[in-house]
């Protein structure tokens, strides 16, 4: 007779919890570095010995002030050390941290807040006119919260509490309390493309998980040896993980506060060492082109992570040409974000070198913790041969199973287990993904699809564009045709017709666009995405007497 139970391990059942990140961070690792830029431009240094006590005093302080587990805890800032206390204290007390995308509309401010519920909102002292204009309209709801600024700048928000007082004279340890690992800990809101923004409710354990399949060495590959600065902001899930990522593995951890224009990012990377560094491509052209005007590289930078929207050809190129690895990172903030990773798998090794290219220019490789299927418009699940199309559906322990309190039909998202997530892909026979396009901004052509990525892609390769975006608009005859907004590099100017010639050796003649018409920028959403849905607006009459 066979014995069909199941036999329990015999393992400690201690919970995952930030709580044992930080302890350990701390106990492991007592003197390594953390490094901000302040809100007044100076440069603070504290160990993870002295960031452990900062956290605990904040903690107390916290408490004091009538924060208690469940509570939501608003911030509003940059990557700075102040916000790295908050990513720690506030879900190690057991309270919720809501990390704010500064860039949102205050009306979207607003809403998060008291989507949220946040009882407290913590914020620098620069950002006090955002916050004054989002409290403007609810001020009711504004009435009702605790407001804490980070600097004691001129223009310091009438009866808000000093963040540095909050923190004086408490205590340096703090009774942890013991949290399950399923407890809420941190809600980011999604960057509201369409709609209201979204909320994403992260347990401690879905934030653990997160940061050890994020950092394994054929992801973010992050280690003790690493200086890692993040340039994704903090405000913009989890600044992808970095700041748990990076004190797990020990590292020195550089976080360059408000100050993200290319000059000073240049000269804070060169000056502390930077290793590893993450943010999206747009981050990364204004890098490029400081660099090349001041003719200097960056020796100890191995690797940039770049995500958020596609890493454009010339711009991997031009790094690989002074020394630093590009590895394209795809994500959503309903997955904590990370799910792939771009690098050159064993079986490429020794490919030829455009092999290599061709396989770093897609999105990447799913990490461990992630499943995944594509699946067609029949809901059949489609070959992974790099050819065929399908919508990418994916599930795992650090991805969303529902929005927190959603809006109607919005958890429509959700289907059998699985998360949509709305991107059209393939994936090649050696497990790499490449997004064709976001369902929605697919053009369908006379009855065919035009990817709008690819077509960005080749124009960002001309020697005289900088940023390219592409998107479909109404055509009488053929339904949709695609048109490219296109921003010059310094001194540039676009010649349409030689650019449109350009593009007939490297794409199908029937996908070159239209129209290239030339902006001063391409607007953007509050993470740095280029917002379509405005280029669409604003040109959609651009063909129609054609």
């Amino acid at each position: 007779m066979t014995d069909t139970g199941t036999i329990q391990g015999l393992m400690m059942a201690e919970p995952l919890t930030i709580t044992h990140l930080m302890r350990a961070a701390i106990k492991n690792h007592p003197q390594r570095e953390i490094v901000t830029r302040t809100w007044d431009d100076r440069t603070e240094r504290v160990t993870y010995a002295e960031f452990g006590r900062r956290v605990a005093r904040l903690a107390n302080g916290l408490r004091a002030l009538g924060v208690k587990p469940g509570d939501r805890v608003a911030s509003f800032g940059w990557n700075s050390l102040a916000h790295l206390e908050l990513y720690y204290a506030v879900p190690c007390m057991g309270a919720i941290l809501h990390t704010t995308n500064v860039r949102l509309f205050p009306e979207q401010v607003a809403y998060v807040f008291d989507h949220a519920n946040d009882s407290v909102v913590i914020f620098d002292t620069d950002l006090v006119p955002a916050i004054a204009r989002a409290n403007a309209t609810a001020p009711q709801q504004a009435a009702r919260r605790t407001h804490i600024v980070i600097g004691n700048g001129p223009d310091a928000l009438p009866g808000a509490i000093d963040f540095a007082s909050v923190s004086a004279n408490q205590p340096d340890t703090y009774d942890w309390p013991e949290l399950d690992e399923n407890a809420a800990a941190i809600v980011c809101y999604t960057s509201a493309t369409t709609g209201n923004p979204k909320g994403v409710m992260f347990s401690h354990r879905s934030t653990r998980l997160h940061a050890l399949f994020a950092g394994l060495p054929d992801s973010l590959g992050v280690h003790q040896y690493d200086t890692v600065m993040p340039v994704v902001p903090m405000f913009h899930v989890n600044a992808w993980g970095l700041p748990f990522i990076a004190l797990q593995a020990g590292a020195k951890l550089v976080l360059p506060g408000r100050r993200l224009d290319a000059p000073s990012l240049v000269d804070l990377m060169a000056s502390e060492g930077v290793t590893l560094s993450a943010g999206v491509p747009t981050i990364w052209i204004a890098v490029y082109e400081e660099l090349r005007k001041r003719e200097m590289t960056l020796p100890a930078l191995r690797n940039l992570i770049i995500g958020g929207s596609a890493v454009p050809p010339a711009l991997l190129d031009r790094f690989d040409a002074i020394g630093t690895t590009v590895s394209q990172a795809w994500g959503m903030t309903e997955m904590s974000p990370i799910g792939t990773v771009g690098y050159v798998k064993a079986e490429l090794r020794d490919a030829p070198p455009e092999r290599r290219r061709e396989a770093r220019l897609k999105q990447g490789v799913f990490h461990a913790g992630l499943e995944w299927k594509l699946l067609d418009d029949d809901g059949n699940e489609v070959p992974s041969d790099g050819i065929a199309r399908g919508e990418l559906y994916v599930r795992g322990p650090a991805t969303a199973r529902s929005y927190y309190n959603p809006d109607p039909g919005v958890n429509d998202a959700f289907v059998d287990g699985w998360f949509r997530t709305g991107d059209i892909c393939t994936v090649d026979e050696y497990g790499y993904m490449a997004i064709v396009d976001r369902a929605k901004d697919l053009i369908k052509s006379g009855g065919e699809w035009i990817s709008s990525v690819d077509v960005e892609n080749e124009l960002m390769g001309h020697p005289a564009i900088l940023e390219a975006c592409v998107v479909g608009v109404p055509h009488a005859k053929w339904i949709e045709r695609p048109i490219a907004c296109v921003v010059p590099r310094a001194g540039e100017t676009i010649d349409e017709t030689a650019i449109r010639t350009w593009l007939e050796t490297r794409i199908a003649k029937w996908w070159i666009p239209d129209r290239i018409v030339t902006l001063e920028a391409i607007p953007r959403t509050g993470v740095g995405k280029f917002l379509k849905r405005e280029l669409r607006a604003q040109f959609a009459q651009l063909l129609s007497a054609d």
